[in-house]
């Protein structure tokens, strides 16, 4: 039971040394989204640490496997669509990406569960999902 218990420390000990770039590029103001000030707070509260270059990263981000999952999301949320990129997102990448955003915020499916669990202000109320179903409206009728 002590190999156990010891081995099973030295691992966790051990994969805190992988650790993912949790580095953010600088934004260039000039591409990234810049709209209705109701629109930005709703997006910088309950979208911008996943889905743009303003990441603000909790003190949990340095633990492995914490990291490693933080990691993914982020990674992912940028591919997905990424707000301080906003002006390089081909029309036709962004027009799909605008209707599937649309779709999980109605659909309750972001933000995700697990950044919820530890970020209780990024729960979008009924006027917030108004408001971002108003502007993904507005930016699908531009495309």
């Amino acid at each position: 039971m002590n190999k156990i218990l010891l081995w099973g420390f030295g691992i966790a000990i051990a994969i805190q040394f992988i650790r993912p770039d949790f580095n953010n590029a600088k934004v260039d103001e000039t591409i990234a989204l810049n709209t209705d000030p109701k629109v930005m707070s709703v997006l910088k509260t309950s979208c911008y640490d996943c889905h743009s270059n303003e990441t603000k990263y909790p003190w949990y981000h340095n633990v492995a496997p914490m990291s490693w999952v933080m990691s993914g999301n982020i990674d992912g949320g940028r591919k997905a669509l990424d707000f301080s990129n906003w002006a390089n997102i081909d029309p036709k990448v962004k027009l799909e990406r605008l209707k599937r955003a649309k779709q999980l915020v109605n659909n309750e499916l972001m933000p995700k569960s697990e950044y919820l669990l530890m970020h209780k202000n990024a729960v979008l109320t009924g006027e917030e999902k108004k408001v971002l179903e108003q502007f993904f409206d507005s930016q699908l009728e531009k495309l």
